[in-house]
Formats: C-alpha cells, sequence, structure tokens
C-alpha cells in the first residue's frame, strides 16, 4: 500500500467542492460588505477599486459596484496627476477586457467603458472598433457588443460606408447574424438619403434590387434562419402613411359630432388638439372617446349645443382642424367653399400660413336631414397597404416568383409562407384573397405552435378585405358571417356602419373598440365563443342585439347592455344562461328599457 496515490471517492470531492465553494462565497460576501462600508463612510480610494475588482472579476454583472467604481474614478480624477490618471484609466481598460472575457454579454461593463472612455480628452477609437471585431468574432450575435460599436463608430465619426462594409464582411461569413442584417437598415438610408421618405427611410431602386440579392442569397442558401427574412421584410417596408380625418359624423338626434382618425391620439395632451368651427364660428366643446376613457383612440366625439343644430337654417357647414405636434396635415371633402382648389385625387387643398397644410372636413347638415357625413375616399386604396410597398410593383412581383420558386424547393418554410402572403397583401389584398386564404391553410400546418397568431393575422386581413369592398360599394351594411374570424380589429373604420354581420365565427368577446359605431342599429353575433360584452357600451342607435348559441353564462354579463338608450330586441337563445331559473326576471331587472328578450 505505500507508495500508492490515494483516490478520493465521489462524496469526498462533493464534499472538498462545497467547502471551496463557502470559502469563495464566505471572501465575496466579505468584499462586498467592506466596500458598502467604505462607500457608506465616504472612504472612496484606491482601496475600493482593489475590492470591487476582486468580485466584479468574478461576477462582473453586480451594477452597485461598477457605480462605486465610477464614484472612486470621478473622485481620483481631482487628485492625480495627468500621468498617474493616464496609467489609472489604461490600467482600468485592461481590467474591463478582463471582465468582458468572463462574460462578453456584460451590460454593465461595456456600459462602464462607454462612460470611461466619454470622459477621456483623445480616446483611443481605433483601438475599441478592433476590440469591438475580435469579441464579434467569437460571438457575432453579441447585441451588447454591438451597441457599443455603434456608440464608438459615432464618437469617432466613422463613415457609413466603411461600417457597411464591416456588416459585408460578417454576413458573408455567416448570413445568421441579425445584428449585421439591423445595423445595415441603419446605415443605408445613411448612405441614401431620399427625401420624404418618412422616418423609416427609403432607398434607391438600384440600391434596392442589389440588397434584394443579398438577402435572397442568405434565405435561399440557410431558409430557416429568420434573420435574413426580417431584414428582407425591412427592404419591402415603409413609412406609416400620413395623418389624415377618415371620417366625420354629425347626428341631429344625439346632438353629437364625431371623427374618425388616421391613428389613435390623445386629444388635449399638449401635442395633439382638435378644433372644431360651426359655420365658421369656433365652437368650444369637450372632445372624448366612445367608451368615455381617457386614452389614446382613433375615434373622438363631442356634444353640440342646439343652436349648431337649428333646423330653420337651410344647412349649417362644420369644420375640423386636427393639429399633431407642428405638422398638419390636409385631407378634405369635395364639397367645399368657392376658395377651394380641387385636385385630381379626390381632395380638396386650401392653402395656409404655416409650414404645412391644415386638415379639415366641410360636413353639410341640410334642414329636414339627421345625420351629415363626409369621407376622405383619396386614402381608401392605400388604407391597409403600408405594411409592404406598393411603389415599386415590379420588385414585389419579382419578389414573390422568387420567393413560390423557394417554397417550391421548401413547401415546409414557415418564412417563406409568411413573405408570400406578405407580398400578395401589398401588391393586391382583394385579387390575391382566396390564394391568401390557402397558403395560410399550409402555413398553419407548418407552423401550429402559432396557430392563434396566424388565426388573427388572417382574420385581420379578411376584415380589411371586407372594409375596402364596402367603401368601394359605399354601402353601410357589412357581412362578416362564416369567415372563422377570431378578433375584430379596425372597427374605427366603420363609424357609419348601421348593420354589422358576425354570425357563424370563432369570437370570443366584443371588443370595446365596438363603442366606434356610433350609427350601429343592429348587430348580429350568433353561434360564436363570445364570453364578454363588455365592449357593446354606449351604442346610441344599437336596437336589435342577436346573441344566439355563445357561451353567456349568466345574466349579470349582460350589465353593459343597460348603457345603449333604443335597444328594444335582444335574442339570447342557446346561450347557457337561459337554462336557469329566474333568468327572465334577471334580465327584466337589468335591462328594463328593452321591450323583448327572448330566451
Amino acid at each position: 500500500m505505500h507508495g500508492r496515490l490515494k483516490v478520493k471517492t465521489s462524496e469526498e470531492q462533493a464534499e472538498a467542492k462545497r467547502l471551496e465553494r463557502e470559502q469563495k462565497l464566505k471572501l465575496y460576501q466579505s468584499a462586498t460588505r467592506t466596500v458598502f462600508q467604505k462607500r457608506q463612510a465616504g472612504e472612496l480610494d484606491e482601496s475600493v477599486l482593489e475590492l470591487t475588482s476582486q468580485i466584479l472579476g468574478a461576477n462582473p454583472d453586480f451594477a452597485t459596484l461598477w457605480n462605486c467604481r465610477r464614484e472612486v474614478l470621478q473622485q481620483l480624477e481631482a487628485q492625480k496627476s495627468p500621468e498617474e490618471l493616464a496609467a489609472l484609466v489604461k490600467t482600468e481598460l485592461g481590467f474591463l477586457e478582463s471582465c468582458l472575457r468572463v462574460n462578453p454579454k456584460s451590460y454593465g461593463t461595456w456600459h462602464h467603458r462607454c462612460w470611461l472612455l466619454g470622459r477621456l480628452p483623445e480616446p483611443n477609437w481605433a483601438r475599441e472598433l478592433e476590440l469591438c471585431a475580435r469579441f464579434l468574432e467569437v460571438d457575432e450575435r453579441n447585441f451588447h457588443c454591438w451597441d457599443y460599436r455603434r456608440f464608438v463608430a459615432a464618437q469617432a465619426a466613422v463613415p457609413p460606408a466603411e461600417e457597411l462594409a464591416f456588416t459585408d464582411s460578417l454576413i458573408t461569413r455567416n448570413f445568421s447574424n441579425y445584428s449585421s442584417w439591423h445595423y445595415r437598415s441603419c446605415l443605408l438610408p445613411q448612405l441614401h438619403p431620399q427625401p420624404d421618405s418618412g422616418p423609416q427611410g427609403r432607398l434607391p431602386e438600384d440600391v434596392l434590387l442589389k440588397e434584394l440579392e443579398l438577402v435572397q442569397n442568405a434565405f435561399f442558401t440557410d431558409p430557416n434562419d429568420q434573420s435574413a427574412w426580417f431584414y428582407h421584410r425591412w427592404l419591402l417596408g415603409r413609412a406609416d402613411p400620413q395623418d389624415a380625418l377618415r371620417c366625420l359624423h354629425v347626428s341631429r338626434d344625439e346632438a353629437c359630432l364625431t371623427v374618425s382618425l388616421s391613428r389613435p391620439v390623445l386629444v388635449g395632451s399638449g401635442t395633439e388638439t382638435l378644433l372644431l368651427t360651426v359655420d365658421k364660428s369656433p365652437l368650444a366643446v369637450e372632445w372624448r372617446t366612445p367608451d368615455g376613457r381617457t386614452r389614446p383612440s382613433h375615434v373622438w366625439l363631442c356634444d353640440l349645443p342646439a343652436a349648431s343644430l337649428n333646423d330653420q337654417l337651410p344647412q349649417h357647414t362644420f369644420r375640423v382642424i386636427w393639429t399633431a405636434g407642428d405638422a398638419q396635415k390636409e385631407c378634405v371633402l369635395l364639397k367645399g367653399d368657392t376658395a377651394s382648389i380641387s385636385t385630381p385625387c379626390g381632395s380638396t387643398y386650401h392653402p395656409c400660413p404655416a409650414l404645412t397644410l391644415v386638415p379639415f372636413y366641410h360636413p353639410f347638415l341640410f334642414s329636414g336631414r339627421q345625420e351629415g357625413w363626409c369621407r376622405d375616399s383619396a386614402t381608401d386604396e392605400q388604407l391597409f397597404r403600408c405594411e409592404l410597398s406598393v411603389e415599386k410593383s415590379t420588385v414585389l412581383q419579382s419578389e414573390l416568383e422568387s420567393c413560390k420558386e423557394l417554397q417550391e424547393l421548401e413547401p415546409e418554410n414557415k418564412w417563406c409562407l409568411l413573405t408570400i402572403i406578405l407580398l400578395m397583401r401589398a401588391l393586391d389584398p382583394l385579387l390575391y384573397e382566396k390564394e391568401t386564404l390557402q397558403y395560410f391553410q399550409t402555413l398553419k400546418a407548418v407552423d401550429p405552435m402559432r396557430a392563434a397568431y396566424l388565426d388573427d393575422l388572417r382574420s385581420k386581413f379578411l376584415l380589411e378585405n371586407s372594409v375596402l369592398k364596402m367603401e368601394y360599394a359605399e354601402v353601410r351594411v357589412l357581412h362578416l358571417g362564416h369567415k372563422d374570424l377570431t378578433v375584430l380589429c379596425h372597427l374605427e373604420q366603420l363609424l357609419l356602419v348601421t348593420h354589422l354581420d358576425l354570425s357563424h365565427n370563432r369570437l370570443r368577446a366584443l371588443p370595446p373598440a365596438l363603442a366606434a359605431l356610433r350609427c350601429l342599429e343592429v348587430l348580429q353575433a350568433n353561434d360564436n365563443a363570445i364570453e364578454s360584452l363588455d365592449g357593446v357600451t354606449s351604442l346610441p342607435r344599437l336596437q336589435e342585439l342577436s346573441l344566439c348559441n355563445n357561451r353567456l353564462w349568466q345574466p349579470t354579463l349582460l350589465q353593459p347592455l343597460a348603457s345603449c338608450p333604443r335597444l328594444a330586441l335582444l335574442h339570447l337563445q342557446g346561450n347557457p344562461l337561459c337554462q336557469a331559473v329566474g333568468t327572465s326576471e334577471h334580465l327584466a331587472e337589468l335591462l328594463p328599457s328593452v321591450n323583448s328578450i327572448l330566451t
């Protein structure tokens, strides 16, 4: 037995490791306590740097200790000579590199390096770019390092062309590099600025085609990597449409004026205002949302005084001006005063001394009529087509053909299928409607984990198409039955709708945005899975509501209907609540103004 090494058992090894961890933890806790004590006592000297180095060297994500180091360094700046301070900074930069080797994605370390270099009179930015390149060679998806590189490039005024070449080198080496693709989307608009391109920035066609060729090489090489597909979507995208007043409605019965806007706004927030004039005279009114909540909304309304609705006058002219910050966009009905200038797009423009034009509508309420309205028909065709660009249809068509070729090679590639759907919607949503639905079916089979998302997206597209068809036909009745809808969206576009059929879908609730349907008289939502009626509130004209064969379990769920003053007929057959004893009496108490409740 003599001369042989004793082999430790596994239990002995585990116990030794446990004791070693305990010892390290004690030292870690002791050093941390000492740092906090010295900080509280105001003893911010070099010993604090030494103590925090011991801790941060093992755990660079201790944010409070980085704050301590910055406090110490700020004090030492006033105490050290320039030579001593330069040596201290050099040591600190070396220490930061060692921390990054421990954890290259340490937010606190990268942030501290930004802070330190920002205080130097002449930082060596070239060295920092080399540092970034080294770390990105190890992990090209290190977005903390990418953020730091963008900071360094901005501080060093590196030309965008050089940074674009850097992304070229990384993408060529590995297409699966989301950060490089994203950086390109920031650099290209700087290299090729386009007038009136919006905040998102657009590219000249030759540059766009070159980028499309690059990204096609990427997703033909690795179709399952999402990085290139996201960049492809950005290339074909565009900025949001301009602000516009979509619709304005005046009701004599409700003594109310309602406006529908192109985006949700918070009126009265200081940056968003609505000004109403009646017969060219400003009128002070209180603006509110249809559901009474103070929050951004597409639809705003106000009460009108009786004088503004006097039926003895031949007509009343209402004008609404929407100001959003410093910008004022124009979107006007063809009817207007004699100073209007008619334009080919169907809008009317009035000169304004401001930098931009003032948006306004001129709805007329004639004597003997109970309501008047006007709509902006100039932007109907582009209403829902801002996800992808429609400006270069030949490019889009070419992209669609390429994606279909790839789909034949990769029939189960979800990114390719989704891109085909988006391209078809950008080209012509109505023409490709049937084909789009077929692709949705295939995509759901390929990607069942996202079936709910795809159902909602499909519902959104179908509702958009239905709204477009309704706008083209200029009708106020909308049939959305038997479409397998799971959500309702764009309800602000239905301000003028009087009859809405939502039957035979998969809706679980009627959303609060339904309150925007100020003209709705008949709502059919039979054969769904509706469990809540919170959205059916304050509909001033609703007379008939049909909710047969849904999932309404108790009468109290119908309480929101009490806020609909004209509701007279309610169909509830086939709901679980109809089987409960005393339901009819309970409903009669909840909804005393409803003449007929059928259970």
